[in-house]
């Protein structure tokens, strides 16, 4: 039988950060599902981590591993098929290395989760923006930044890991304005920047002149980059305040990812094809704009607008008689 540790080590020295350049996120959500799993085993067999061979990572194991998921921390199938998406991997590369154990490995790989229901992205309405925009204190300096992310993130779309990735030397302003990120697959993009949103960074930046461009551009109080849990609880925390003002958005999920999805419909309802909205937000493929043309029920409405009813007979009306038609040519 083959230890599980020198593989897992390898599969993610060697594997993803090596050969595959995985981001820093991938790398994260990796890291989050192999630890729980292996604490999930340490509780059910008693077995140090480090002592696990692959042979215990047997097909009802994992199947258990992914009933633990739903039922006892409440995770969504969505976050069980991510879950199990990474042992597939580290399986597919254990393949390689521990013939041996083929067996094993090939029932794991066999293995799928199940199939989930697409739901209609979240997005805001324009006066549900202007109430968030609006909710932020701008006379603390917390207040003024949360401001400036929120303007940011519904204007550009990045993705929450983009946005508090962003550094001082990320933004560029007067002609051609724009900000600069990696996103997903290490892909590098440049998002064009409104001129509502020029005003407010300049304005921001100014407040700290002279910062290194290795900055964060929304820092912590204590000056460190803010974590992703931090902009999640910022977000909900100001949605809940905007709420009182504006009862409608008491009803919707909003999140940093609400927000990408408003500034999608906002190119969208601006008339912008699909395409380019795929390359704004860095969509790897155009199919998952898709989504966006599901979720806005103006675009349906104009395309029923054109369809004639069944019961009526296409053609071009023409009046019955020469002083009827006169009268209509008045």
């Amino acid at each position: 039988m083959t230890n599980l540790a020198p593989v897992l080590e390898a599969f993610f020295t060697k594997r993803l950060m090596a050969e595959r350049r995985a981001s820093p996120a991938t790398i994260d959500s990796y890291r989050s599902s192999f630890c729980l799993l292996l604490r999930f085993t340490e509780a059910r067999f008693g077995k140090a981590p480090s002592d696990l061979n692959i042979a215990d990572l047997d097909a009802p194991l994992i199947s258990a591993f992914l009933e633990h998921l739903e039922a006892d921390r409440g995770n969504s199938a969505r976050t069980r098929n991510s879950r199990l998406a990474a042992v597939r991997s580290l399986f597919r590369y254990a393949a390689l290395r521990a013939p041996q154990d083929a067996a094993v490995i090939q029932r794991v790989l066999a293995m799928s989760g199940p199939r989930t229901i697409q739901s209609p992205v979240a997005f805001l309405s324009k006066a549900e923006v202007n109430a968030l925009l609006a909710e932020p204190d701008q006379a603390t300096w917390t207040g003024r930044r949360d401001h400036v992310l929120l303007t940011i993130a519904v204007q550009t779309g990045l993705r929450l890991s983009e946005l508090t990735g962003l550094k001082r030397g990320d933004v560029r302003l007067g002609p051609g304005a724009h900000v600069r990120c990696t996103g997903k697959g290490r892909k590098e993009r440049c998002t064009p920047l409104m001129t509502s949103s020029v005003a407010v960074l300049e304005a921001w930046m100014s407040e700290r002149p002279g910062g290194l461009t290795t900055d964060p551009l929304f820092p912590s109080n204590r000056g460190s980059q803010l974590s992703p849990d931090a902009v999640q609880r910022l977000v909900g925390k100001h949605a809940s305040g905007a709420a009182k003002g504006c009862p409608s958005l008491g009803s919707k999920p909003v999140t940093p990812h609400t927000l990408r999805h408003t500034a999608a419909m906002r190119l969208l309802e601006a008339g912008v094809d699909t395409s380019v909205i795929a390359l704004w937000l860095g969509h790897e493929r155009t199919e998952t704009t898709q989504i966006y043309l599901h979720a806005d029920l103006g675009i349906k409405e104009r395309a029923l607008a054109r369809t004639a009813p069944v019961d009526v007979h296409s053609g071009r009306y023409r009046p019955p008689d020469p002083l009827l038609a006169f009268l209509e040519s008045l």
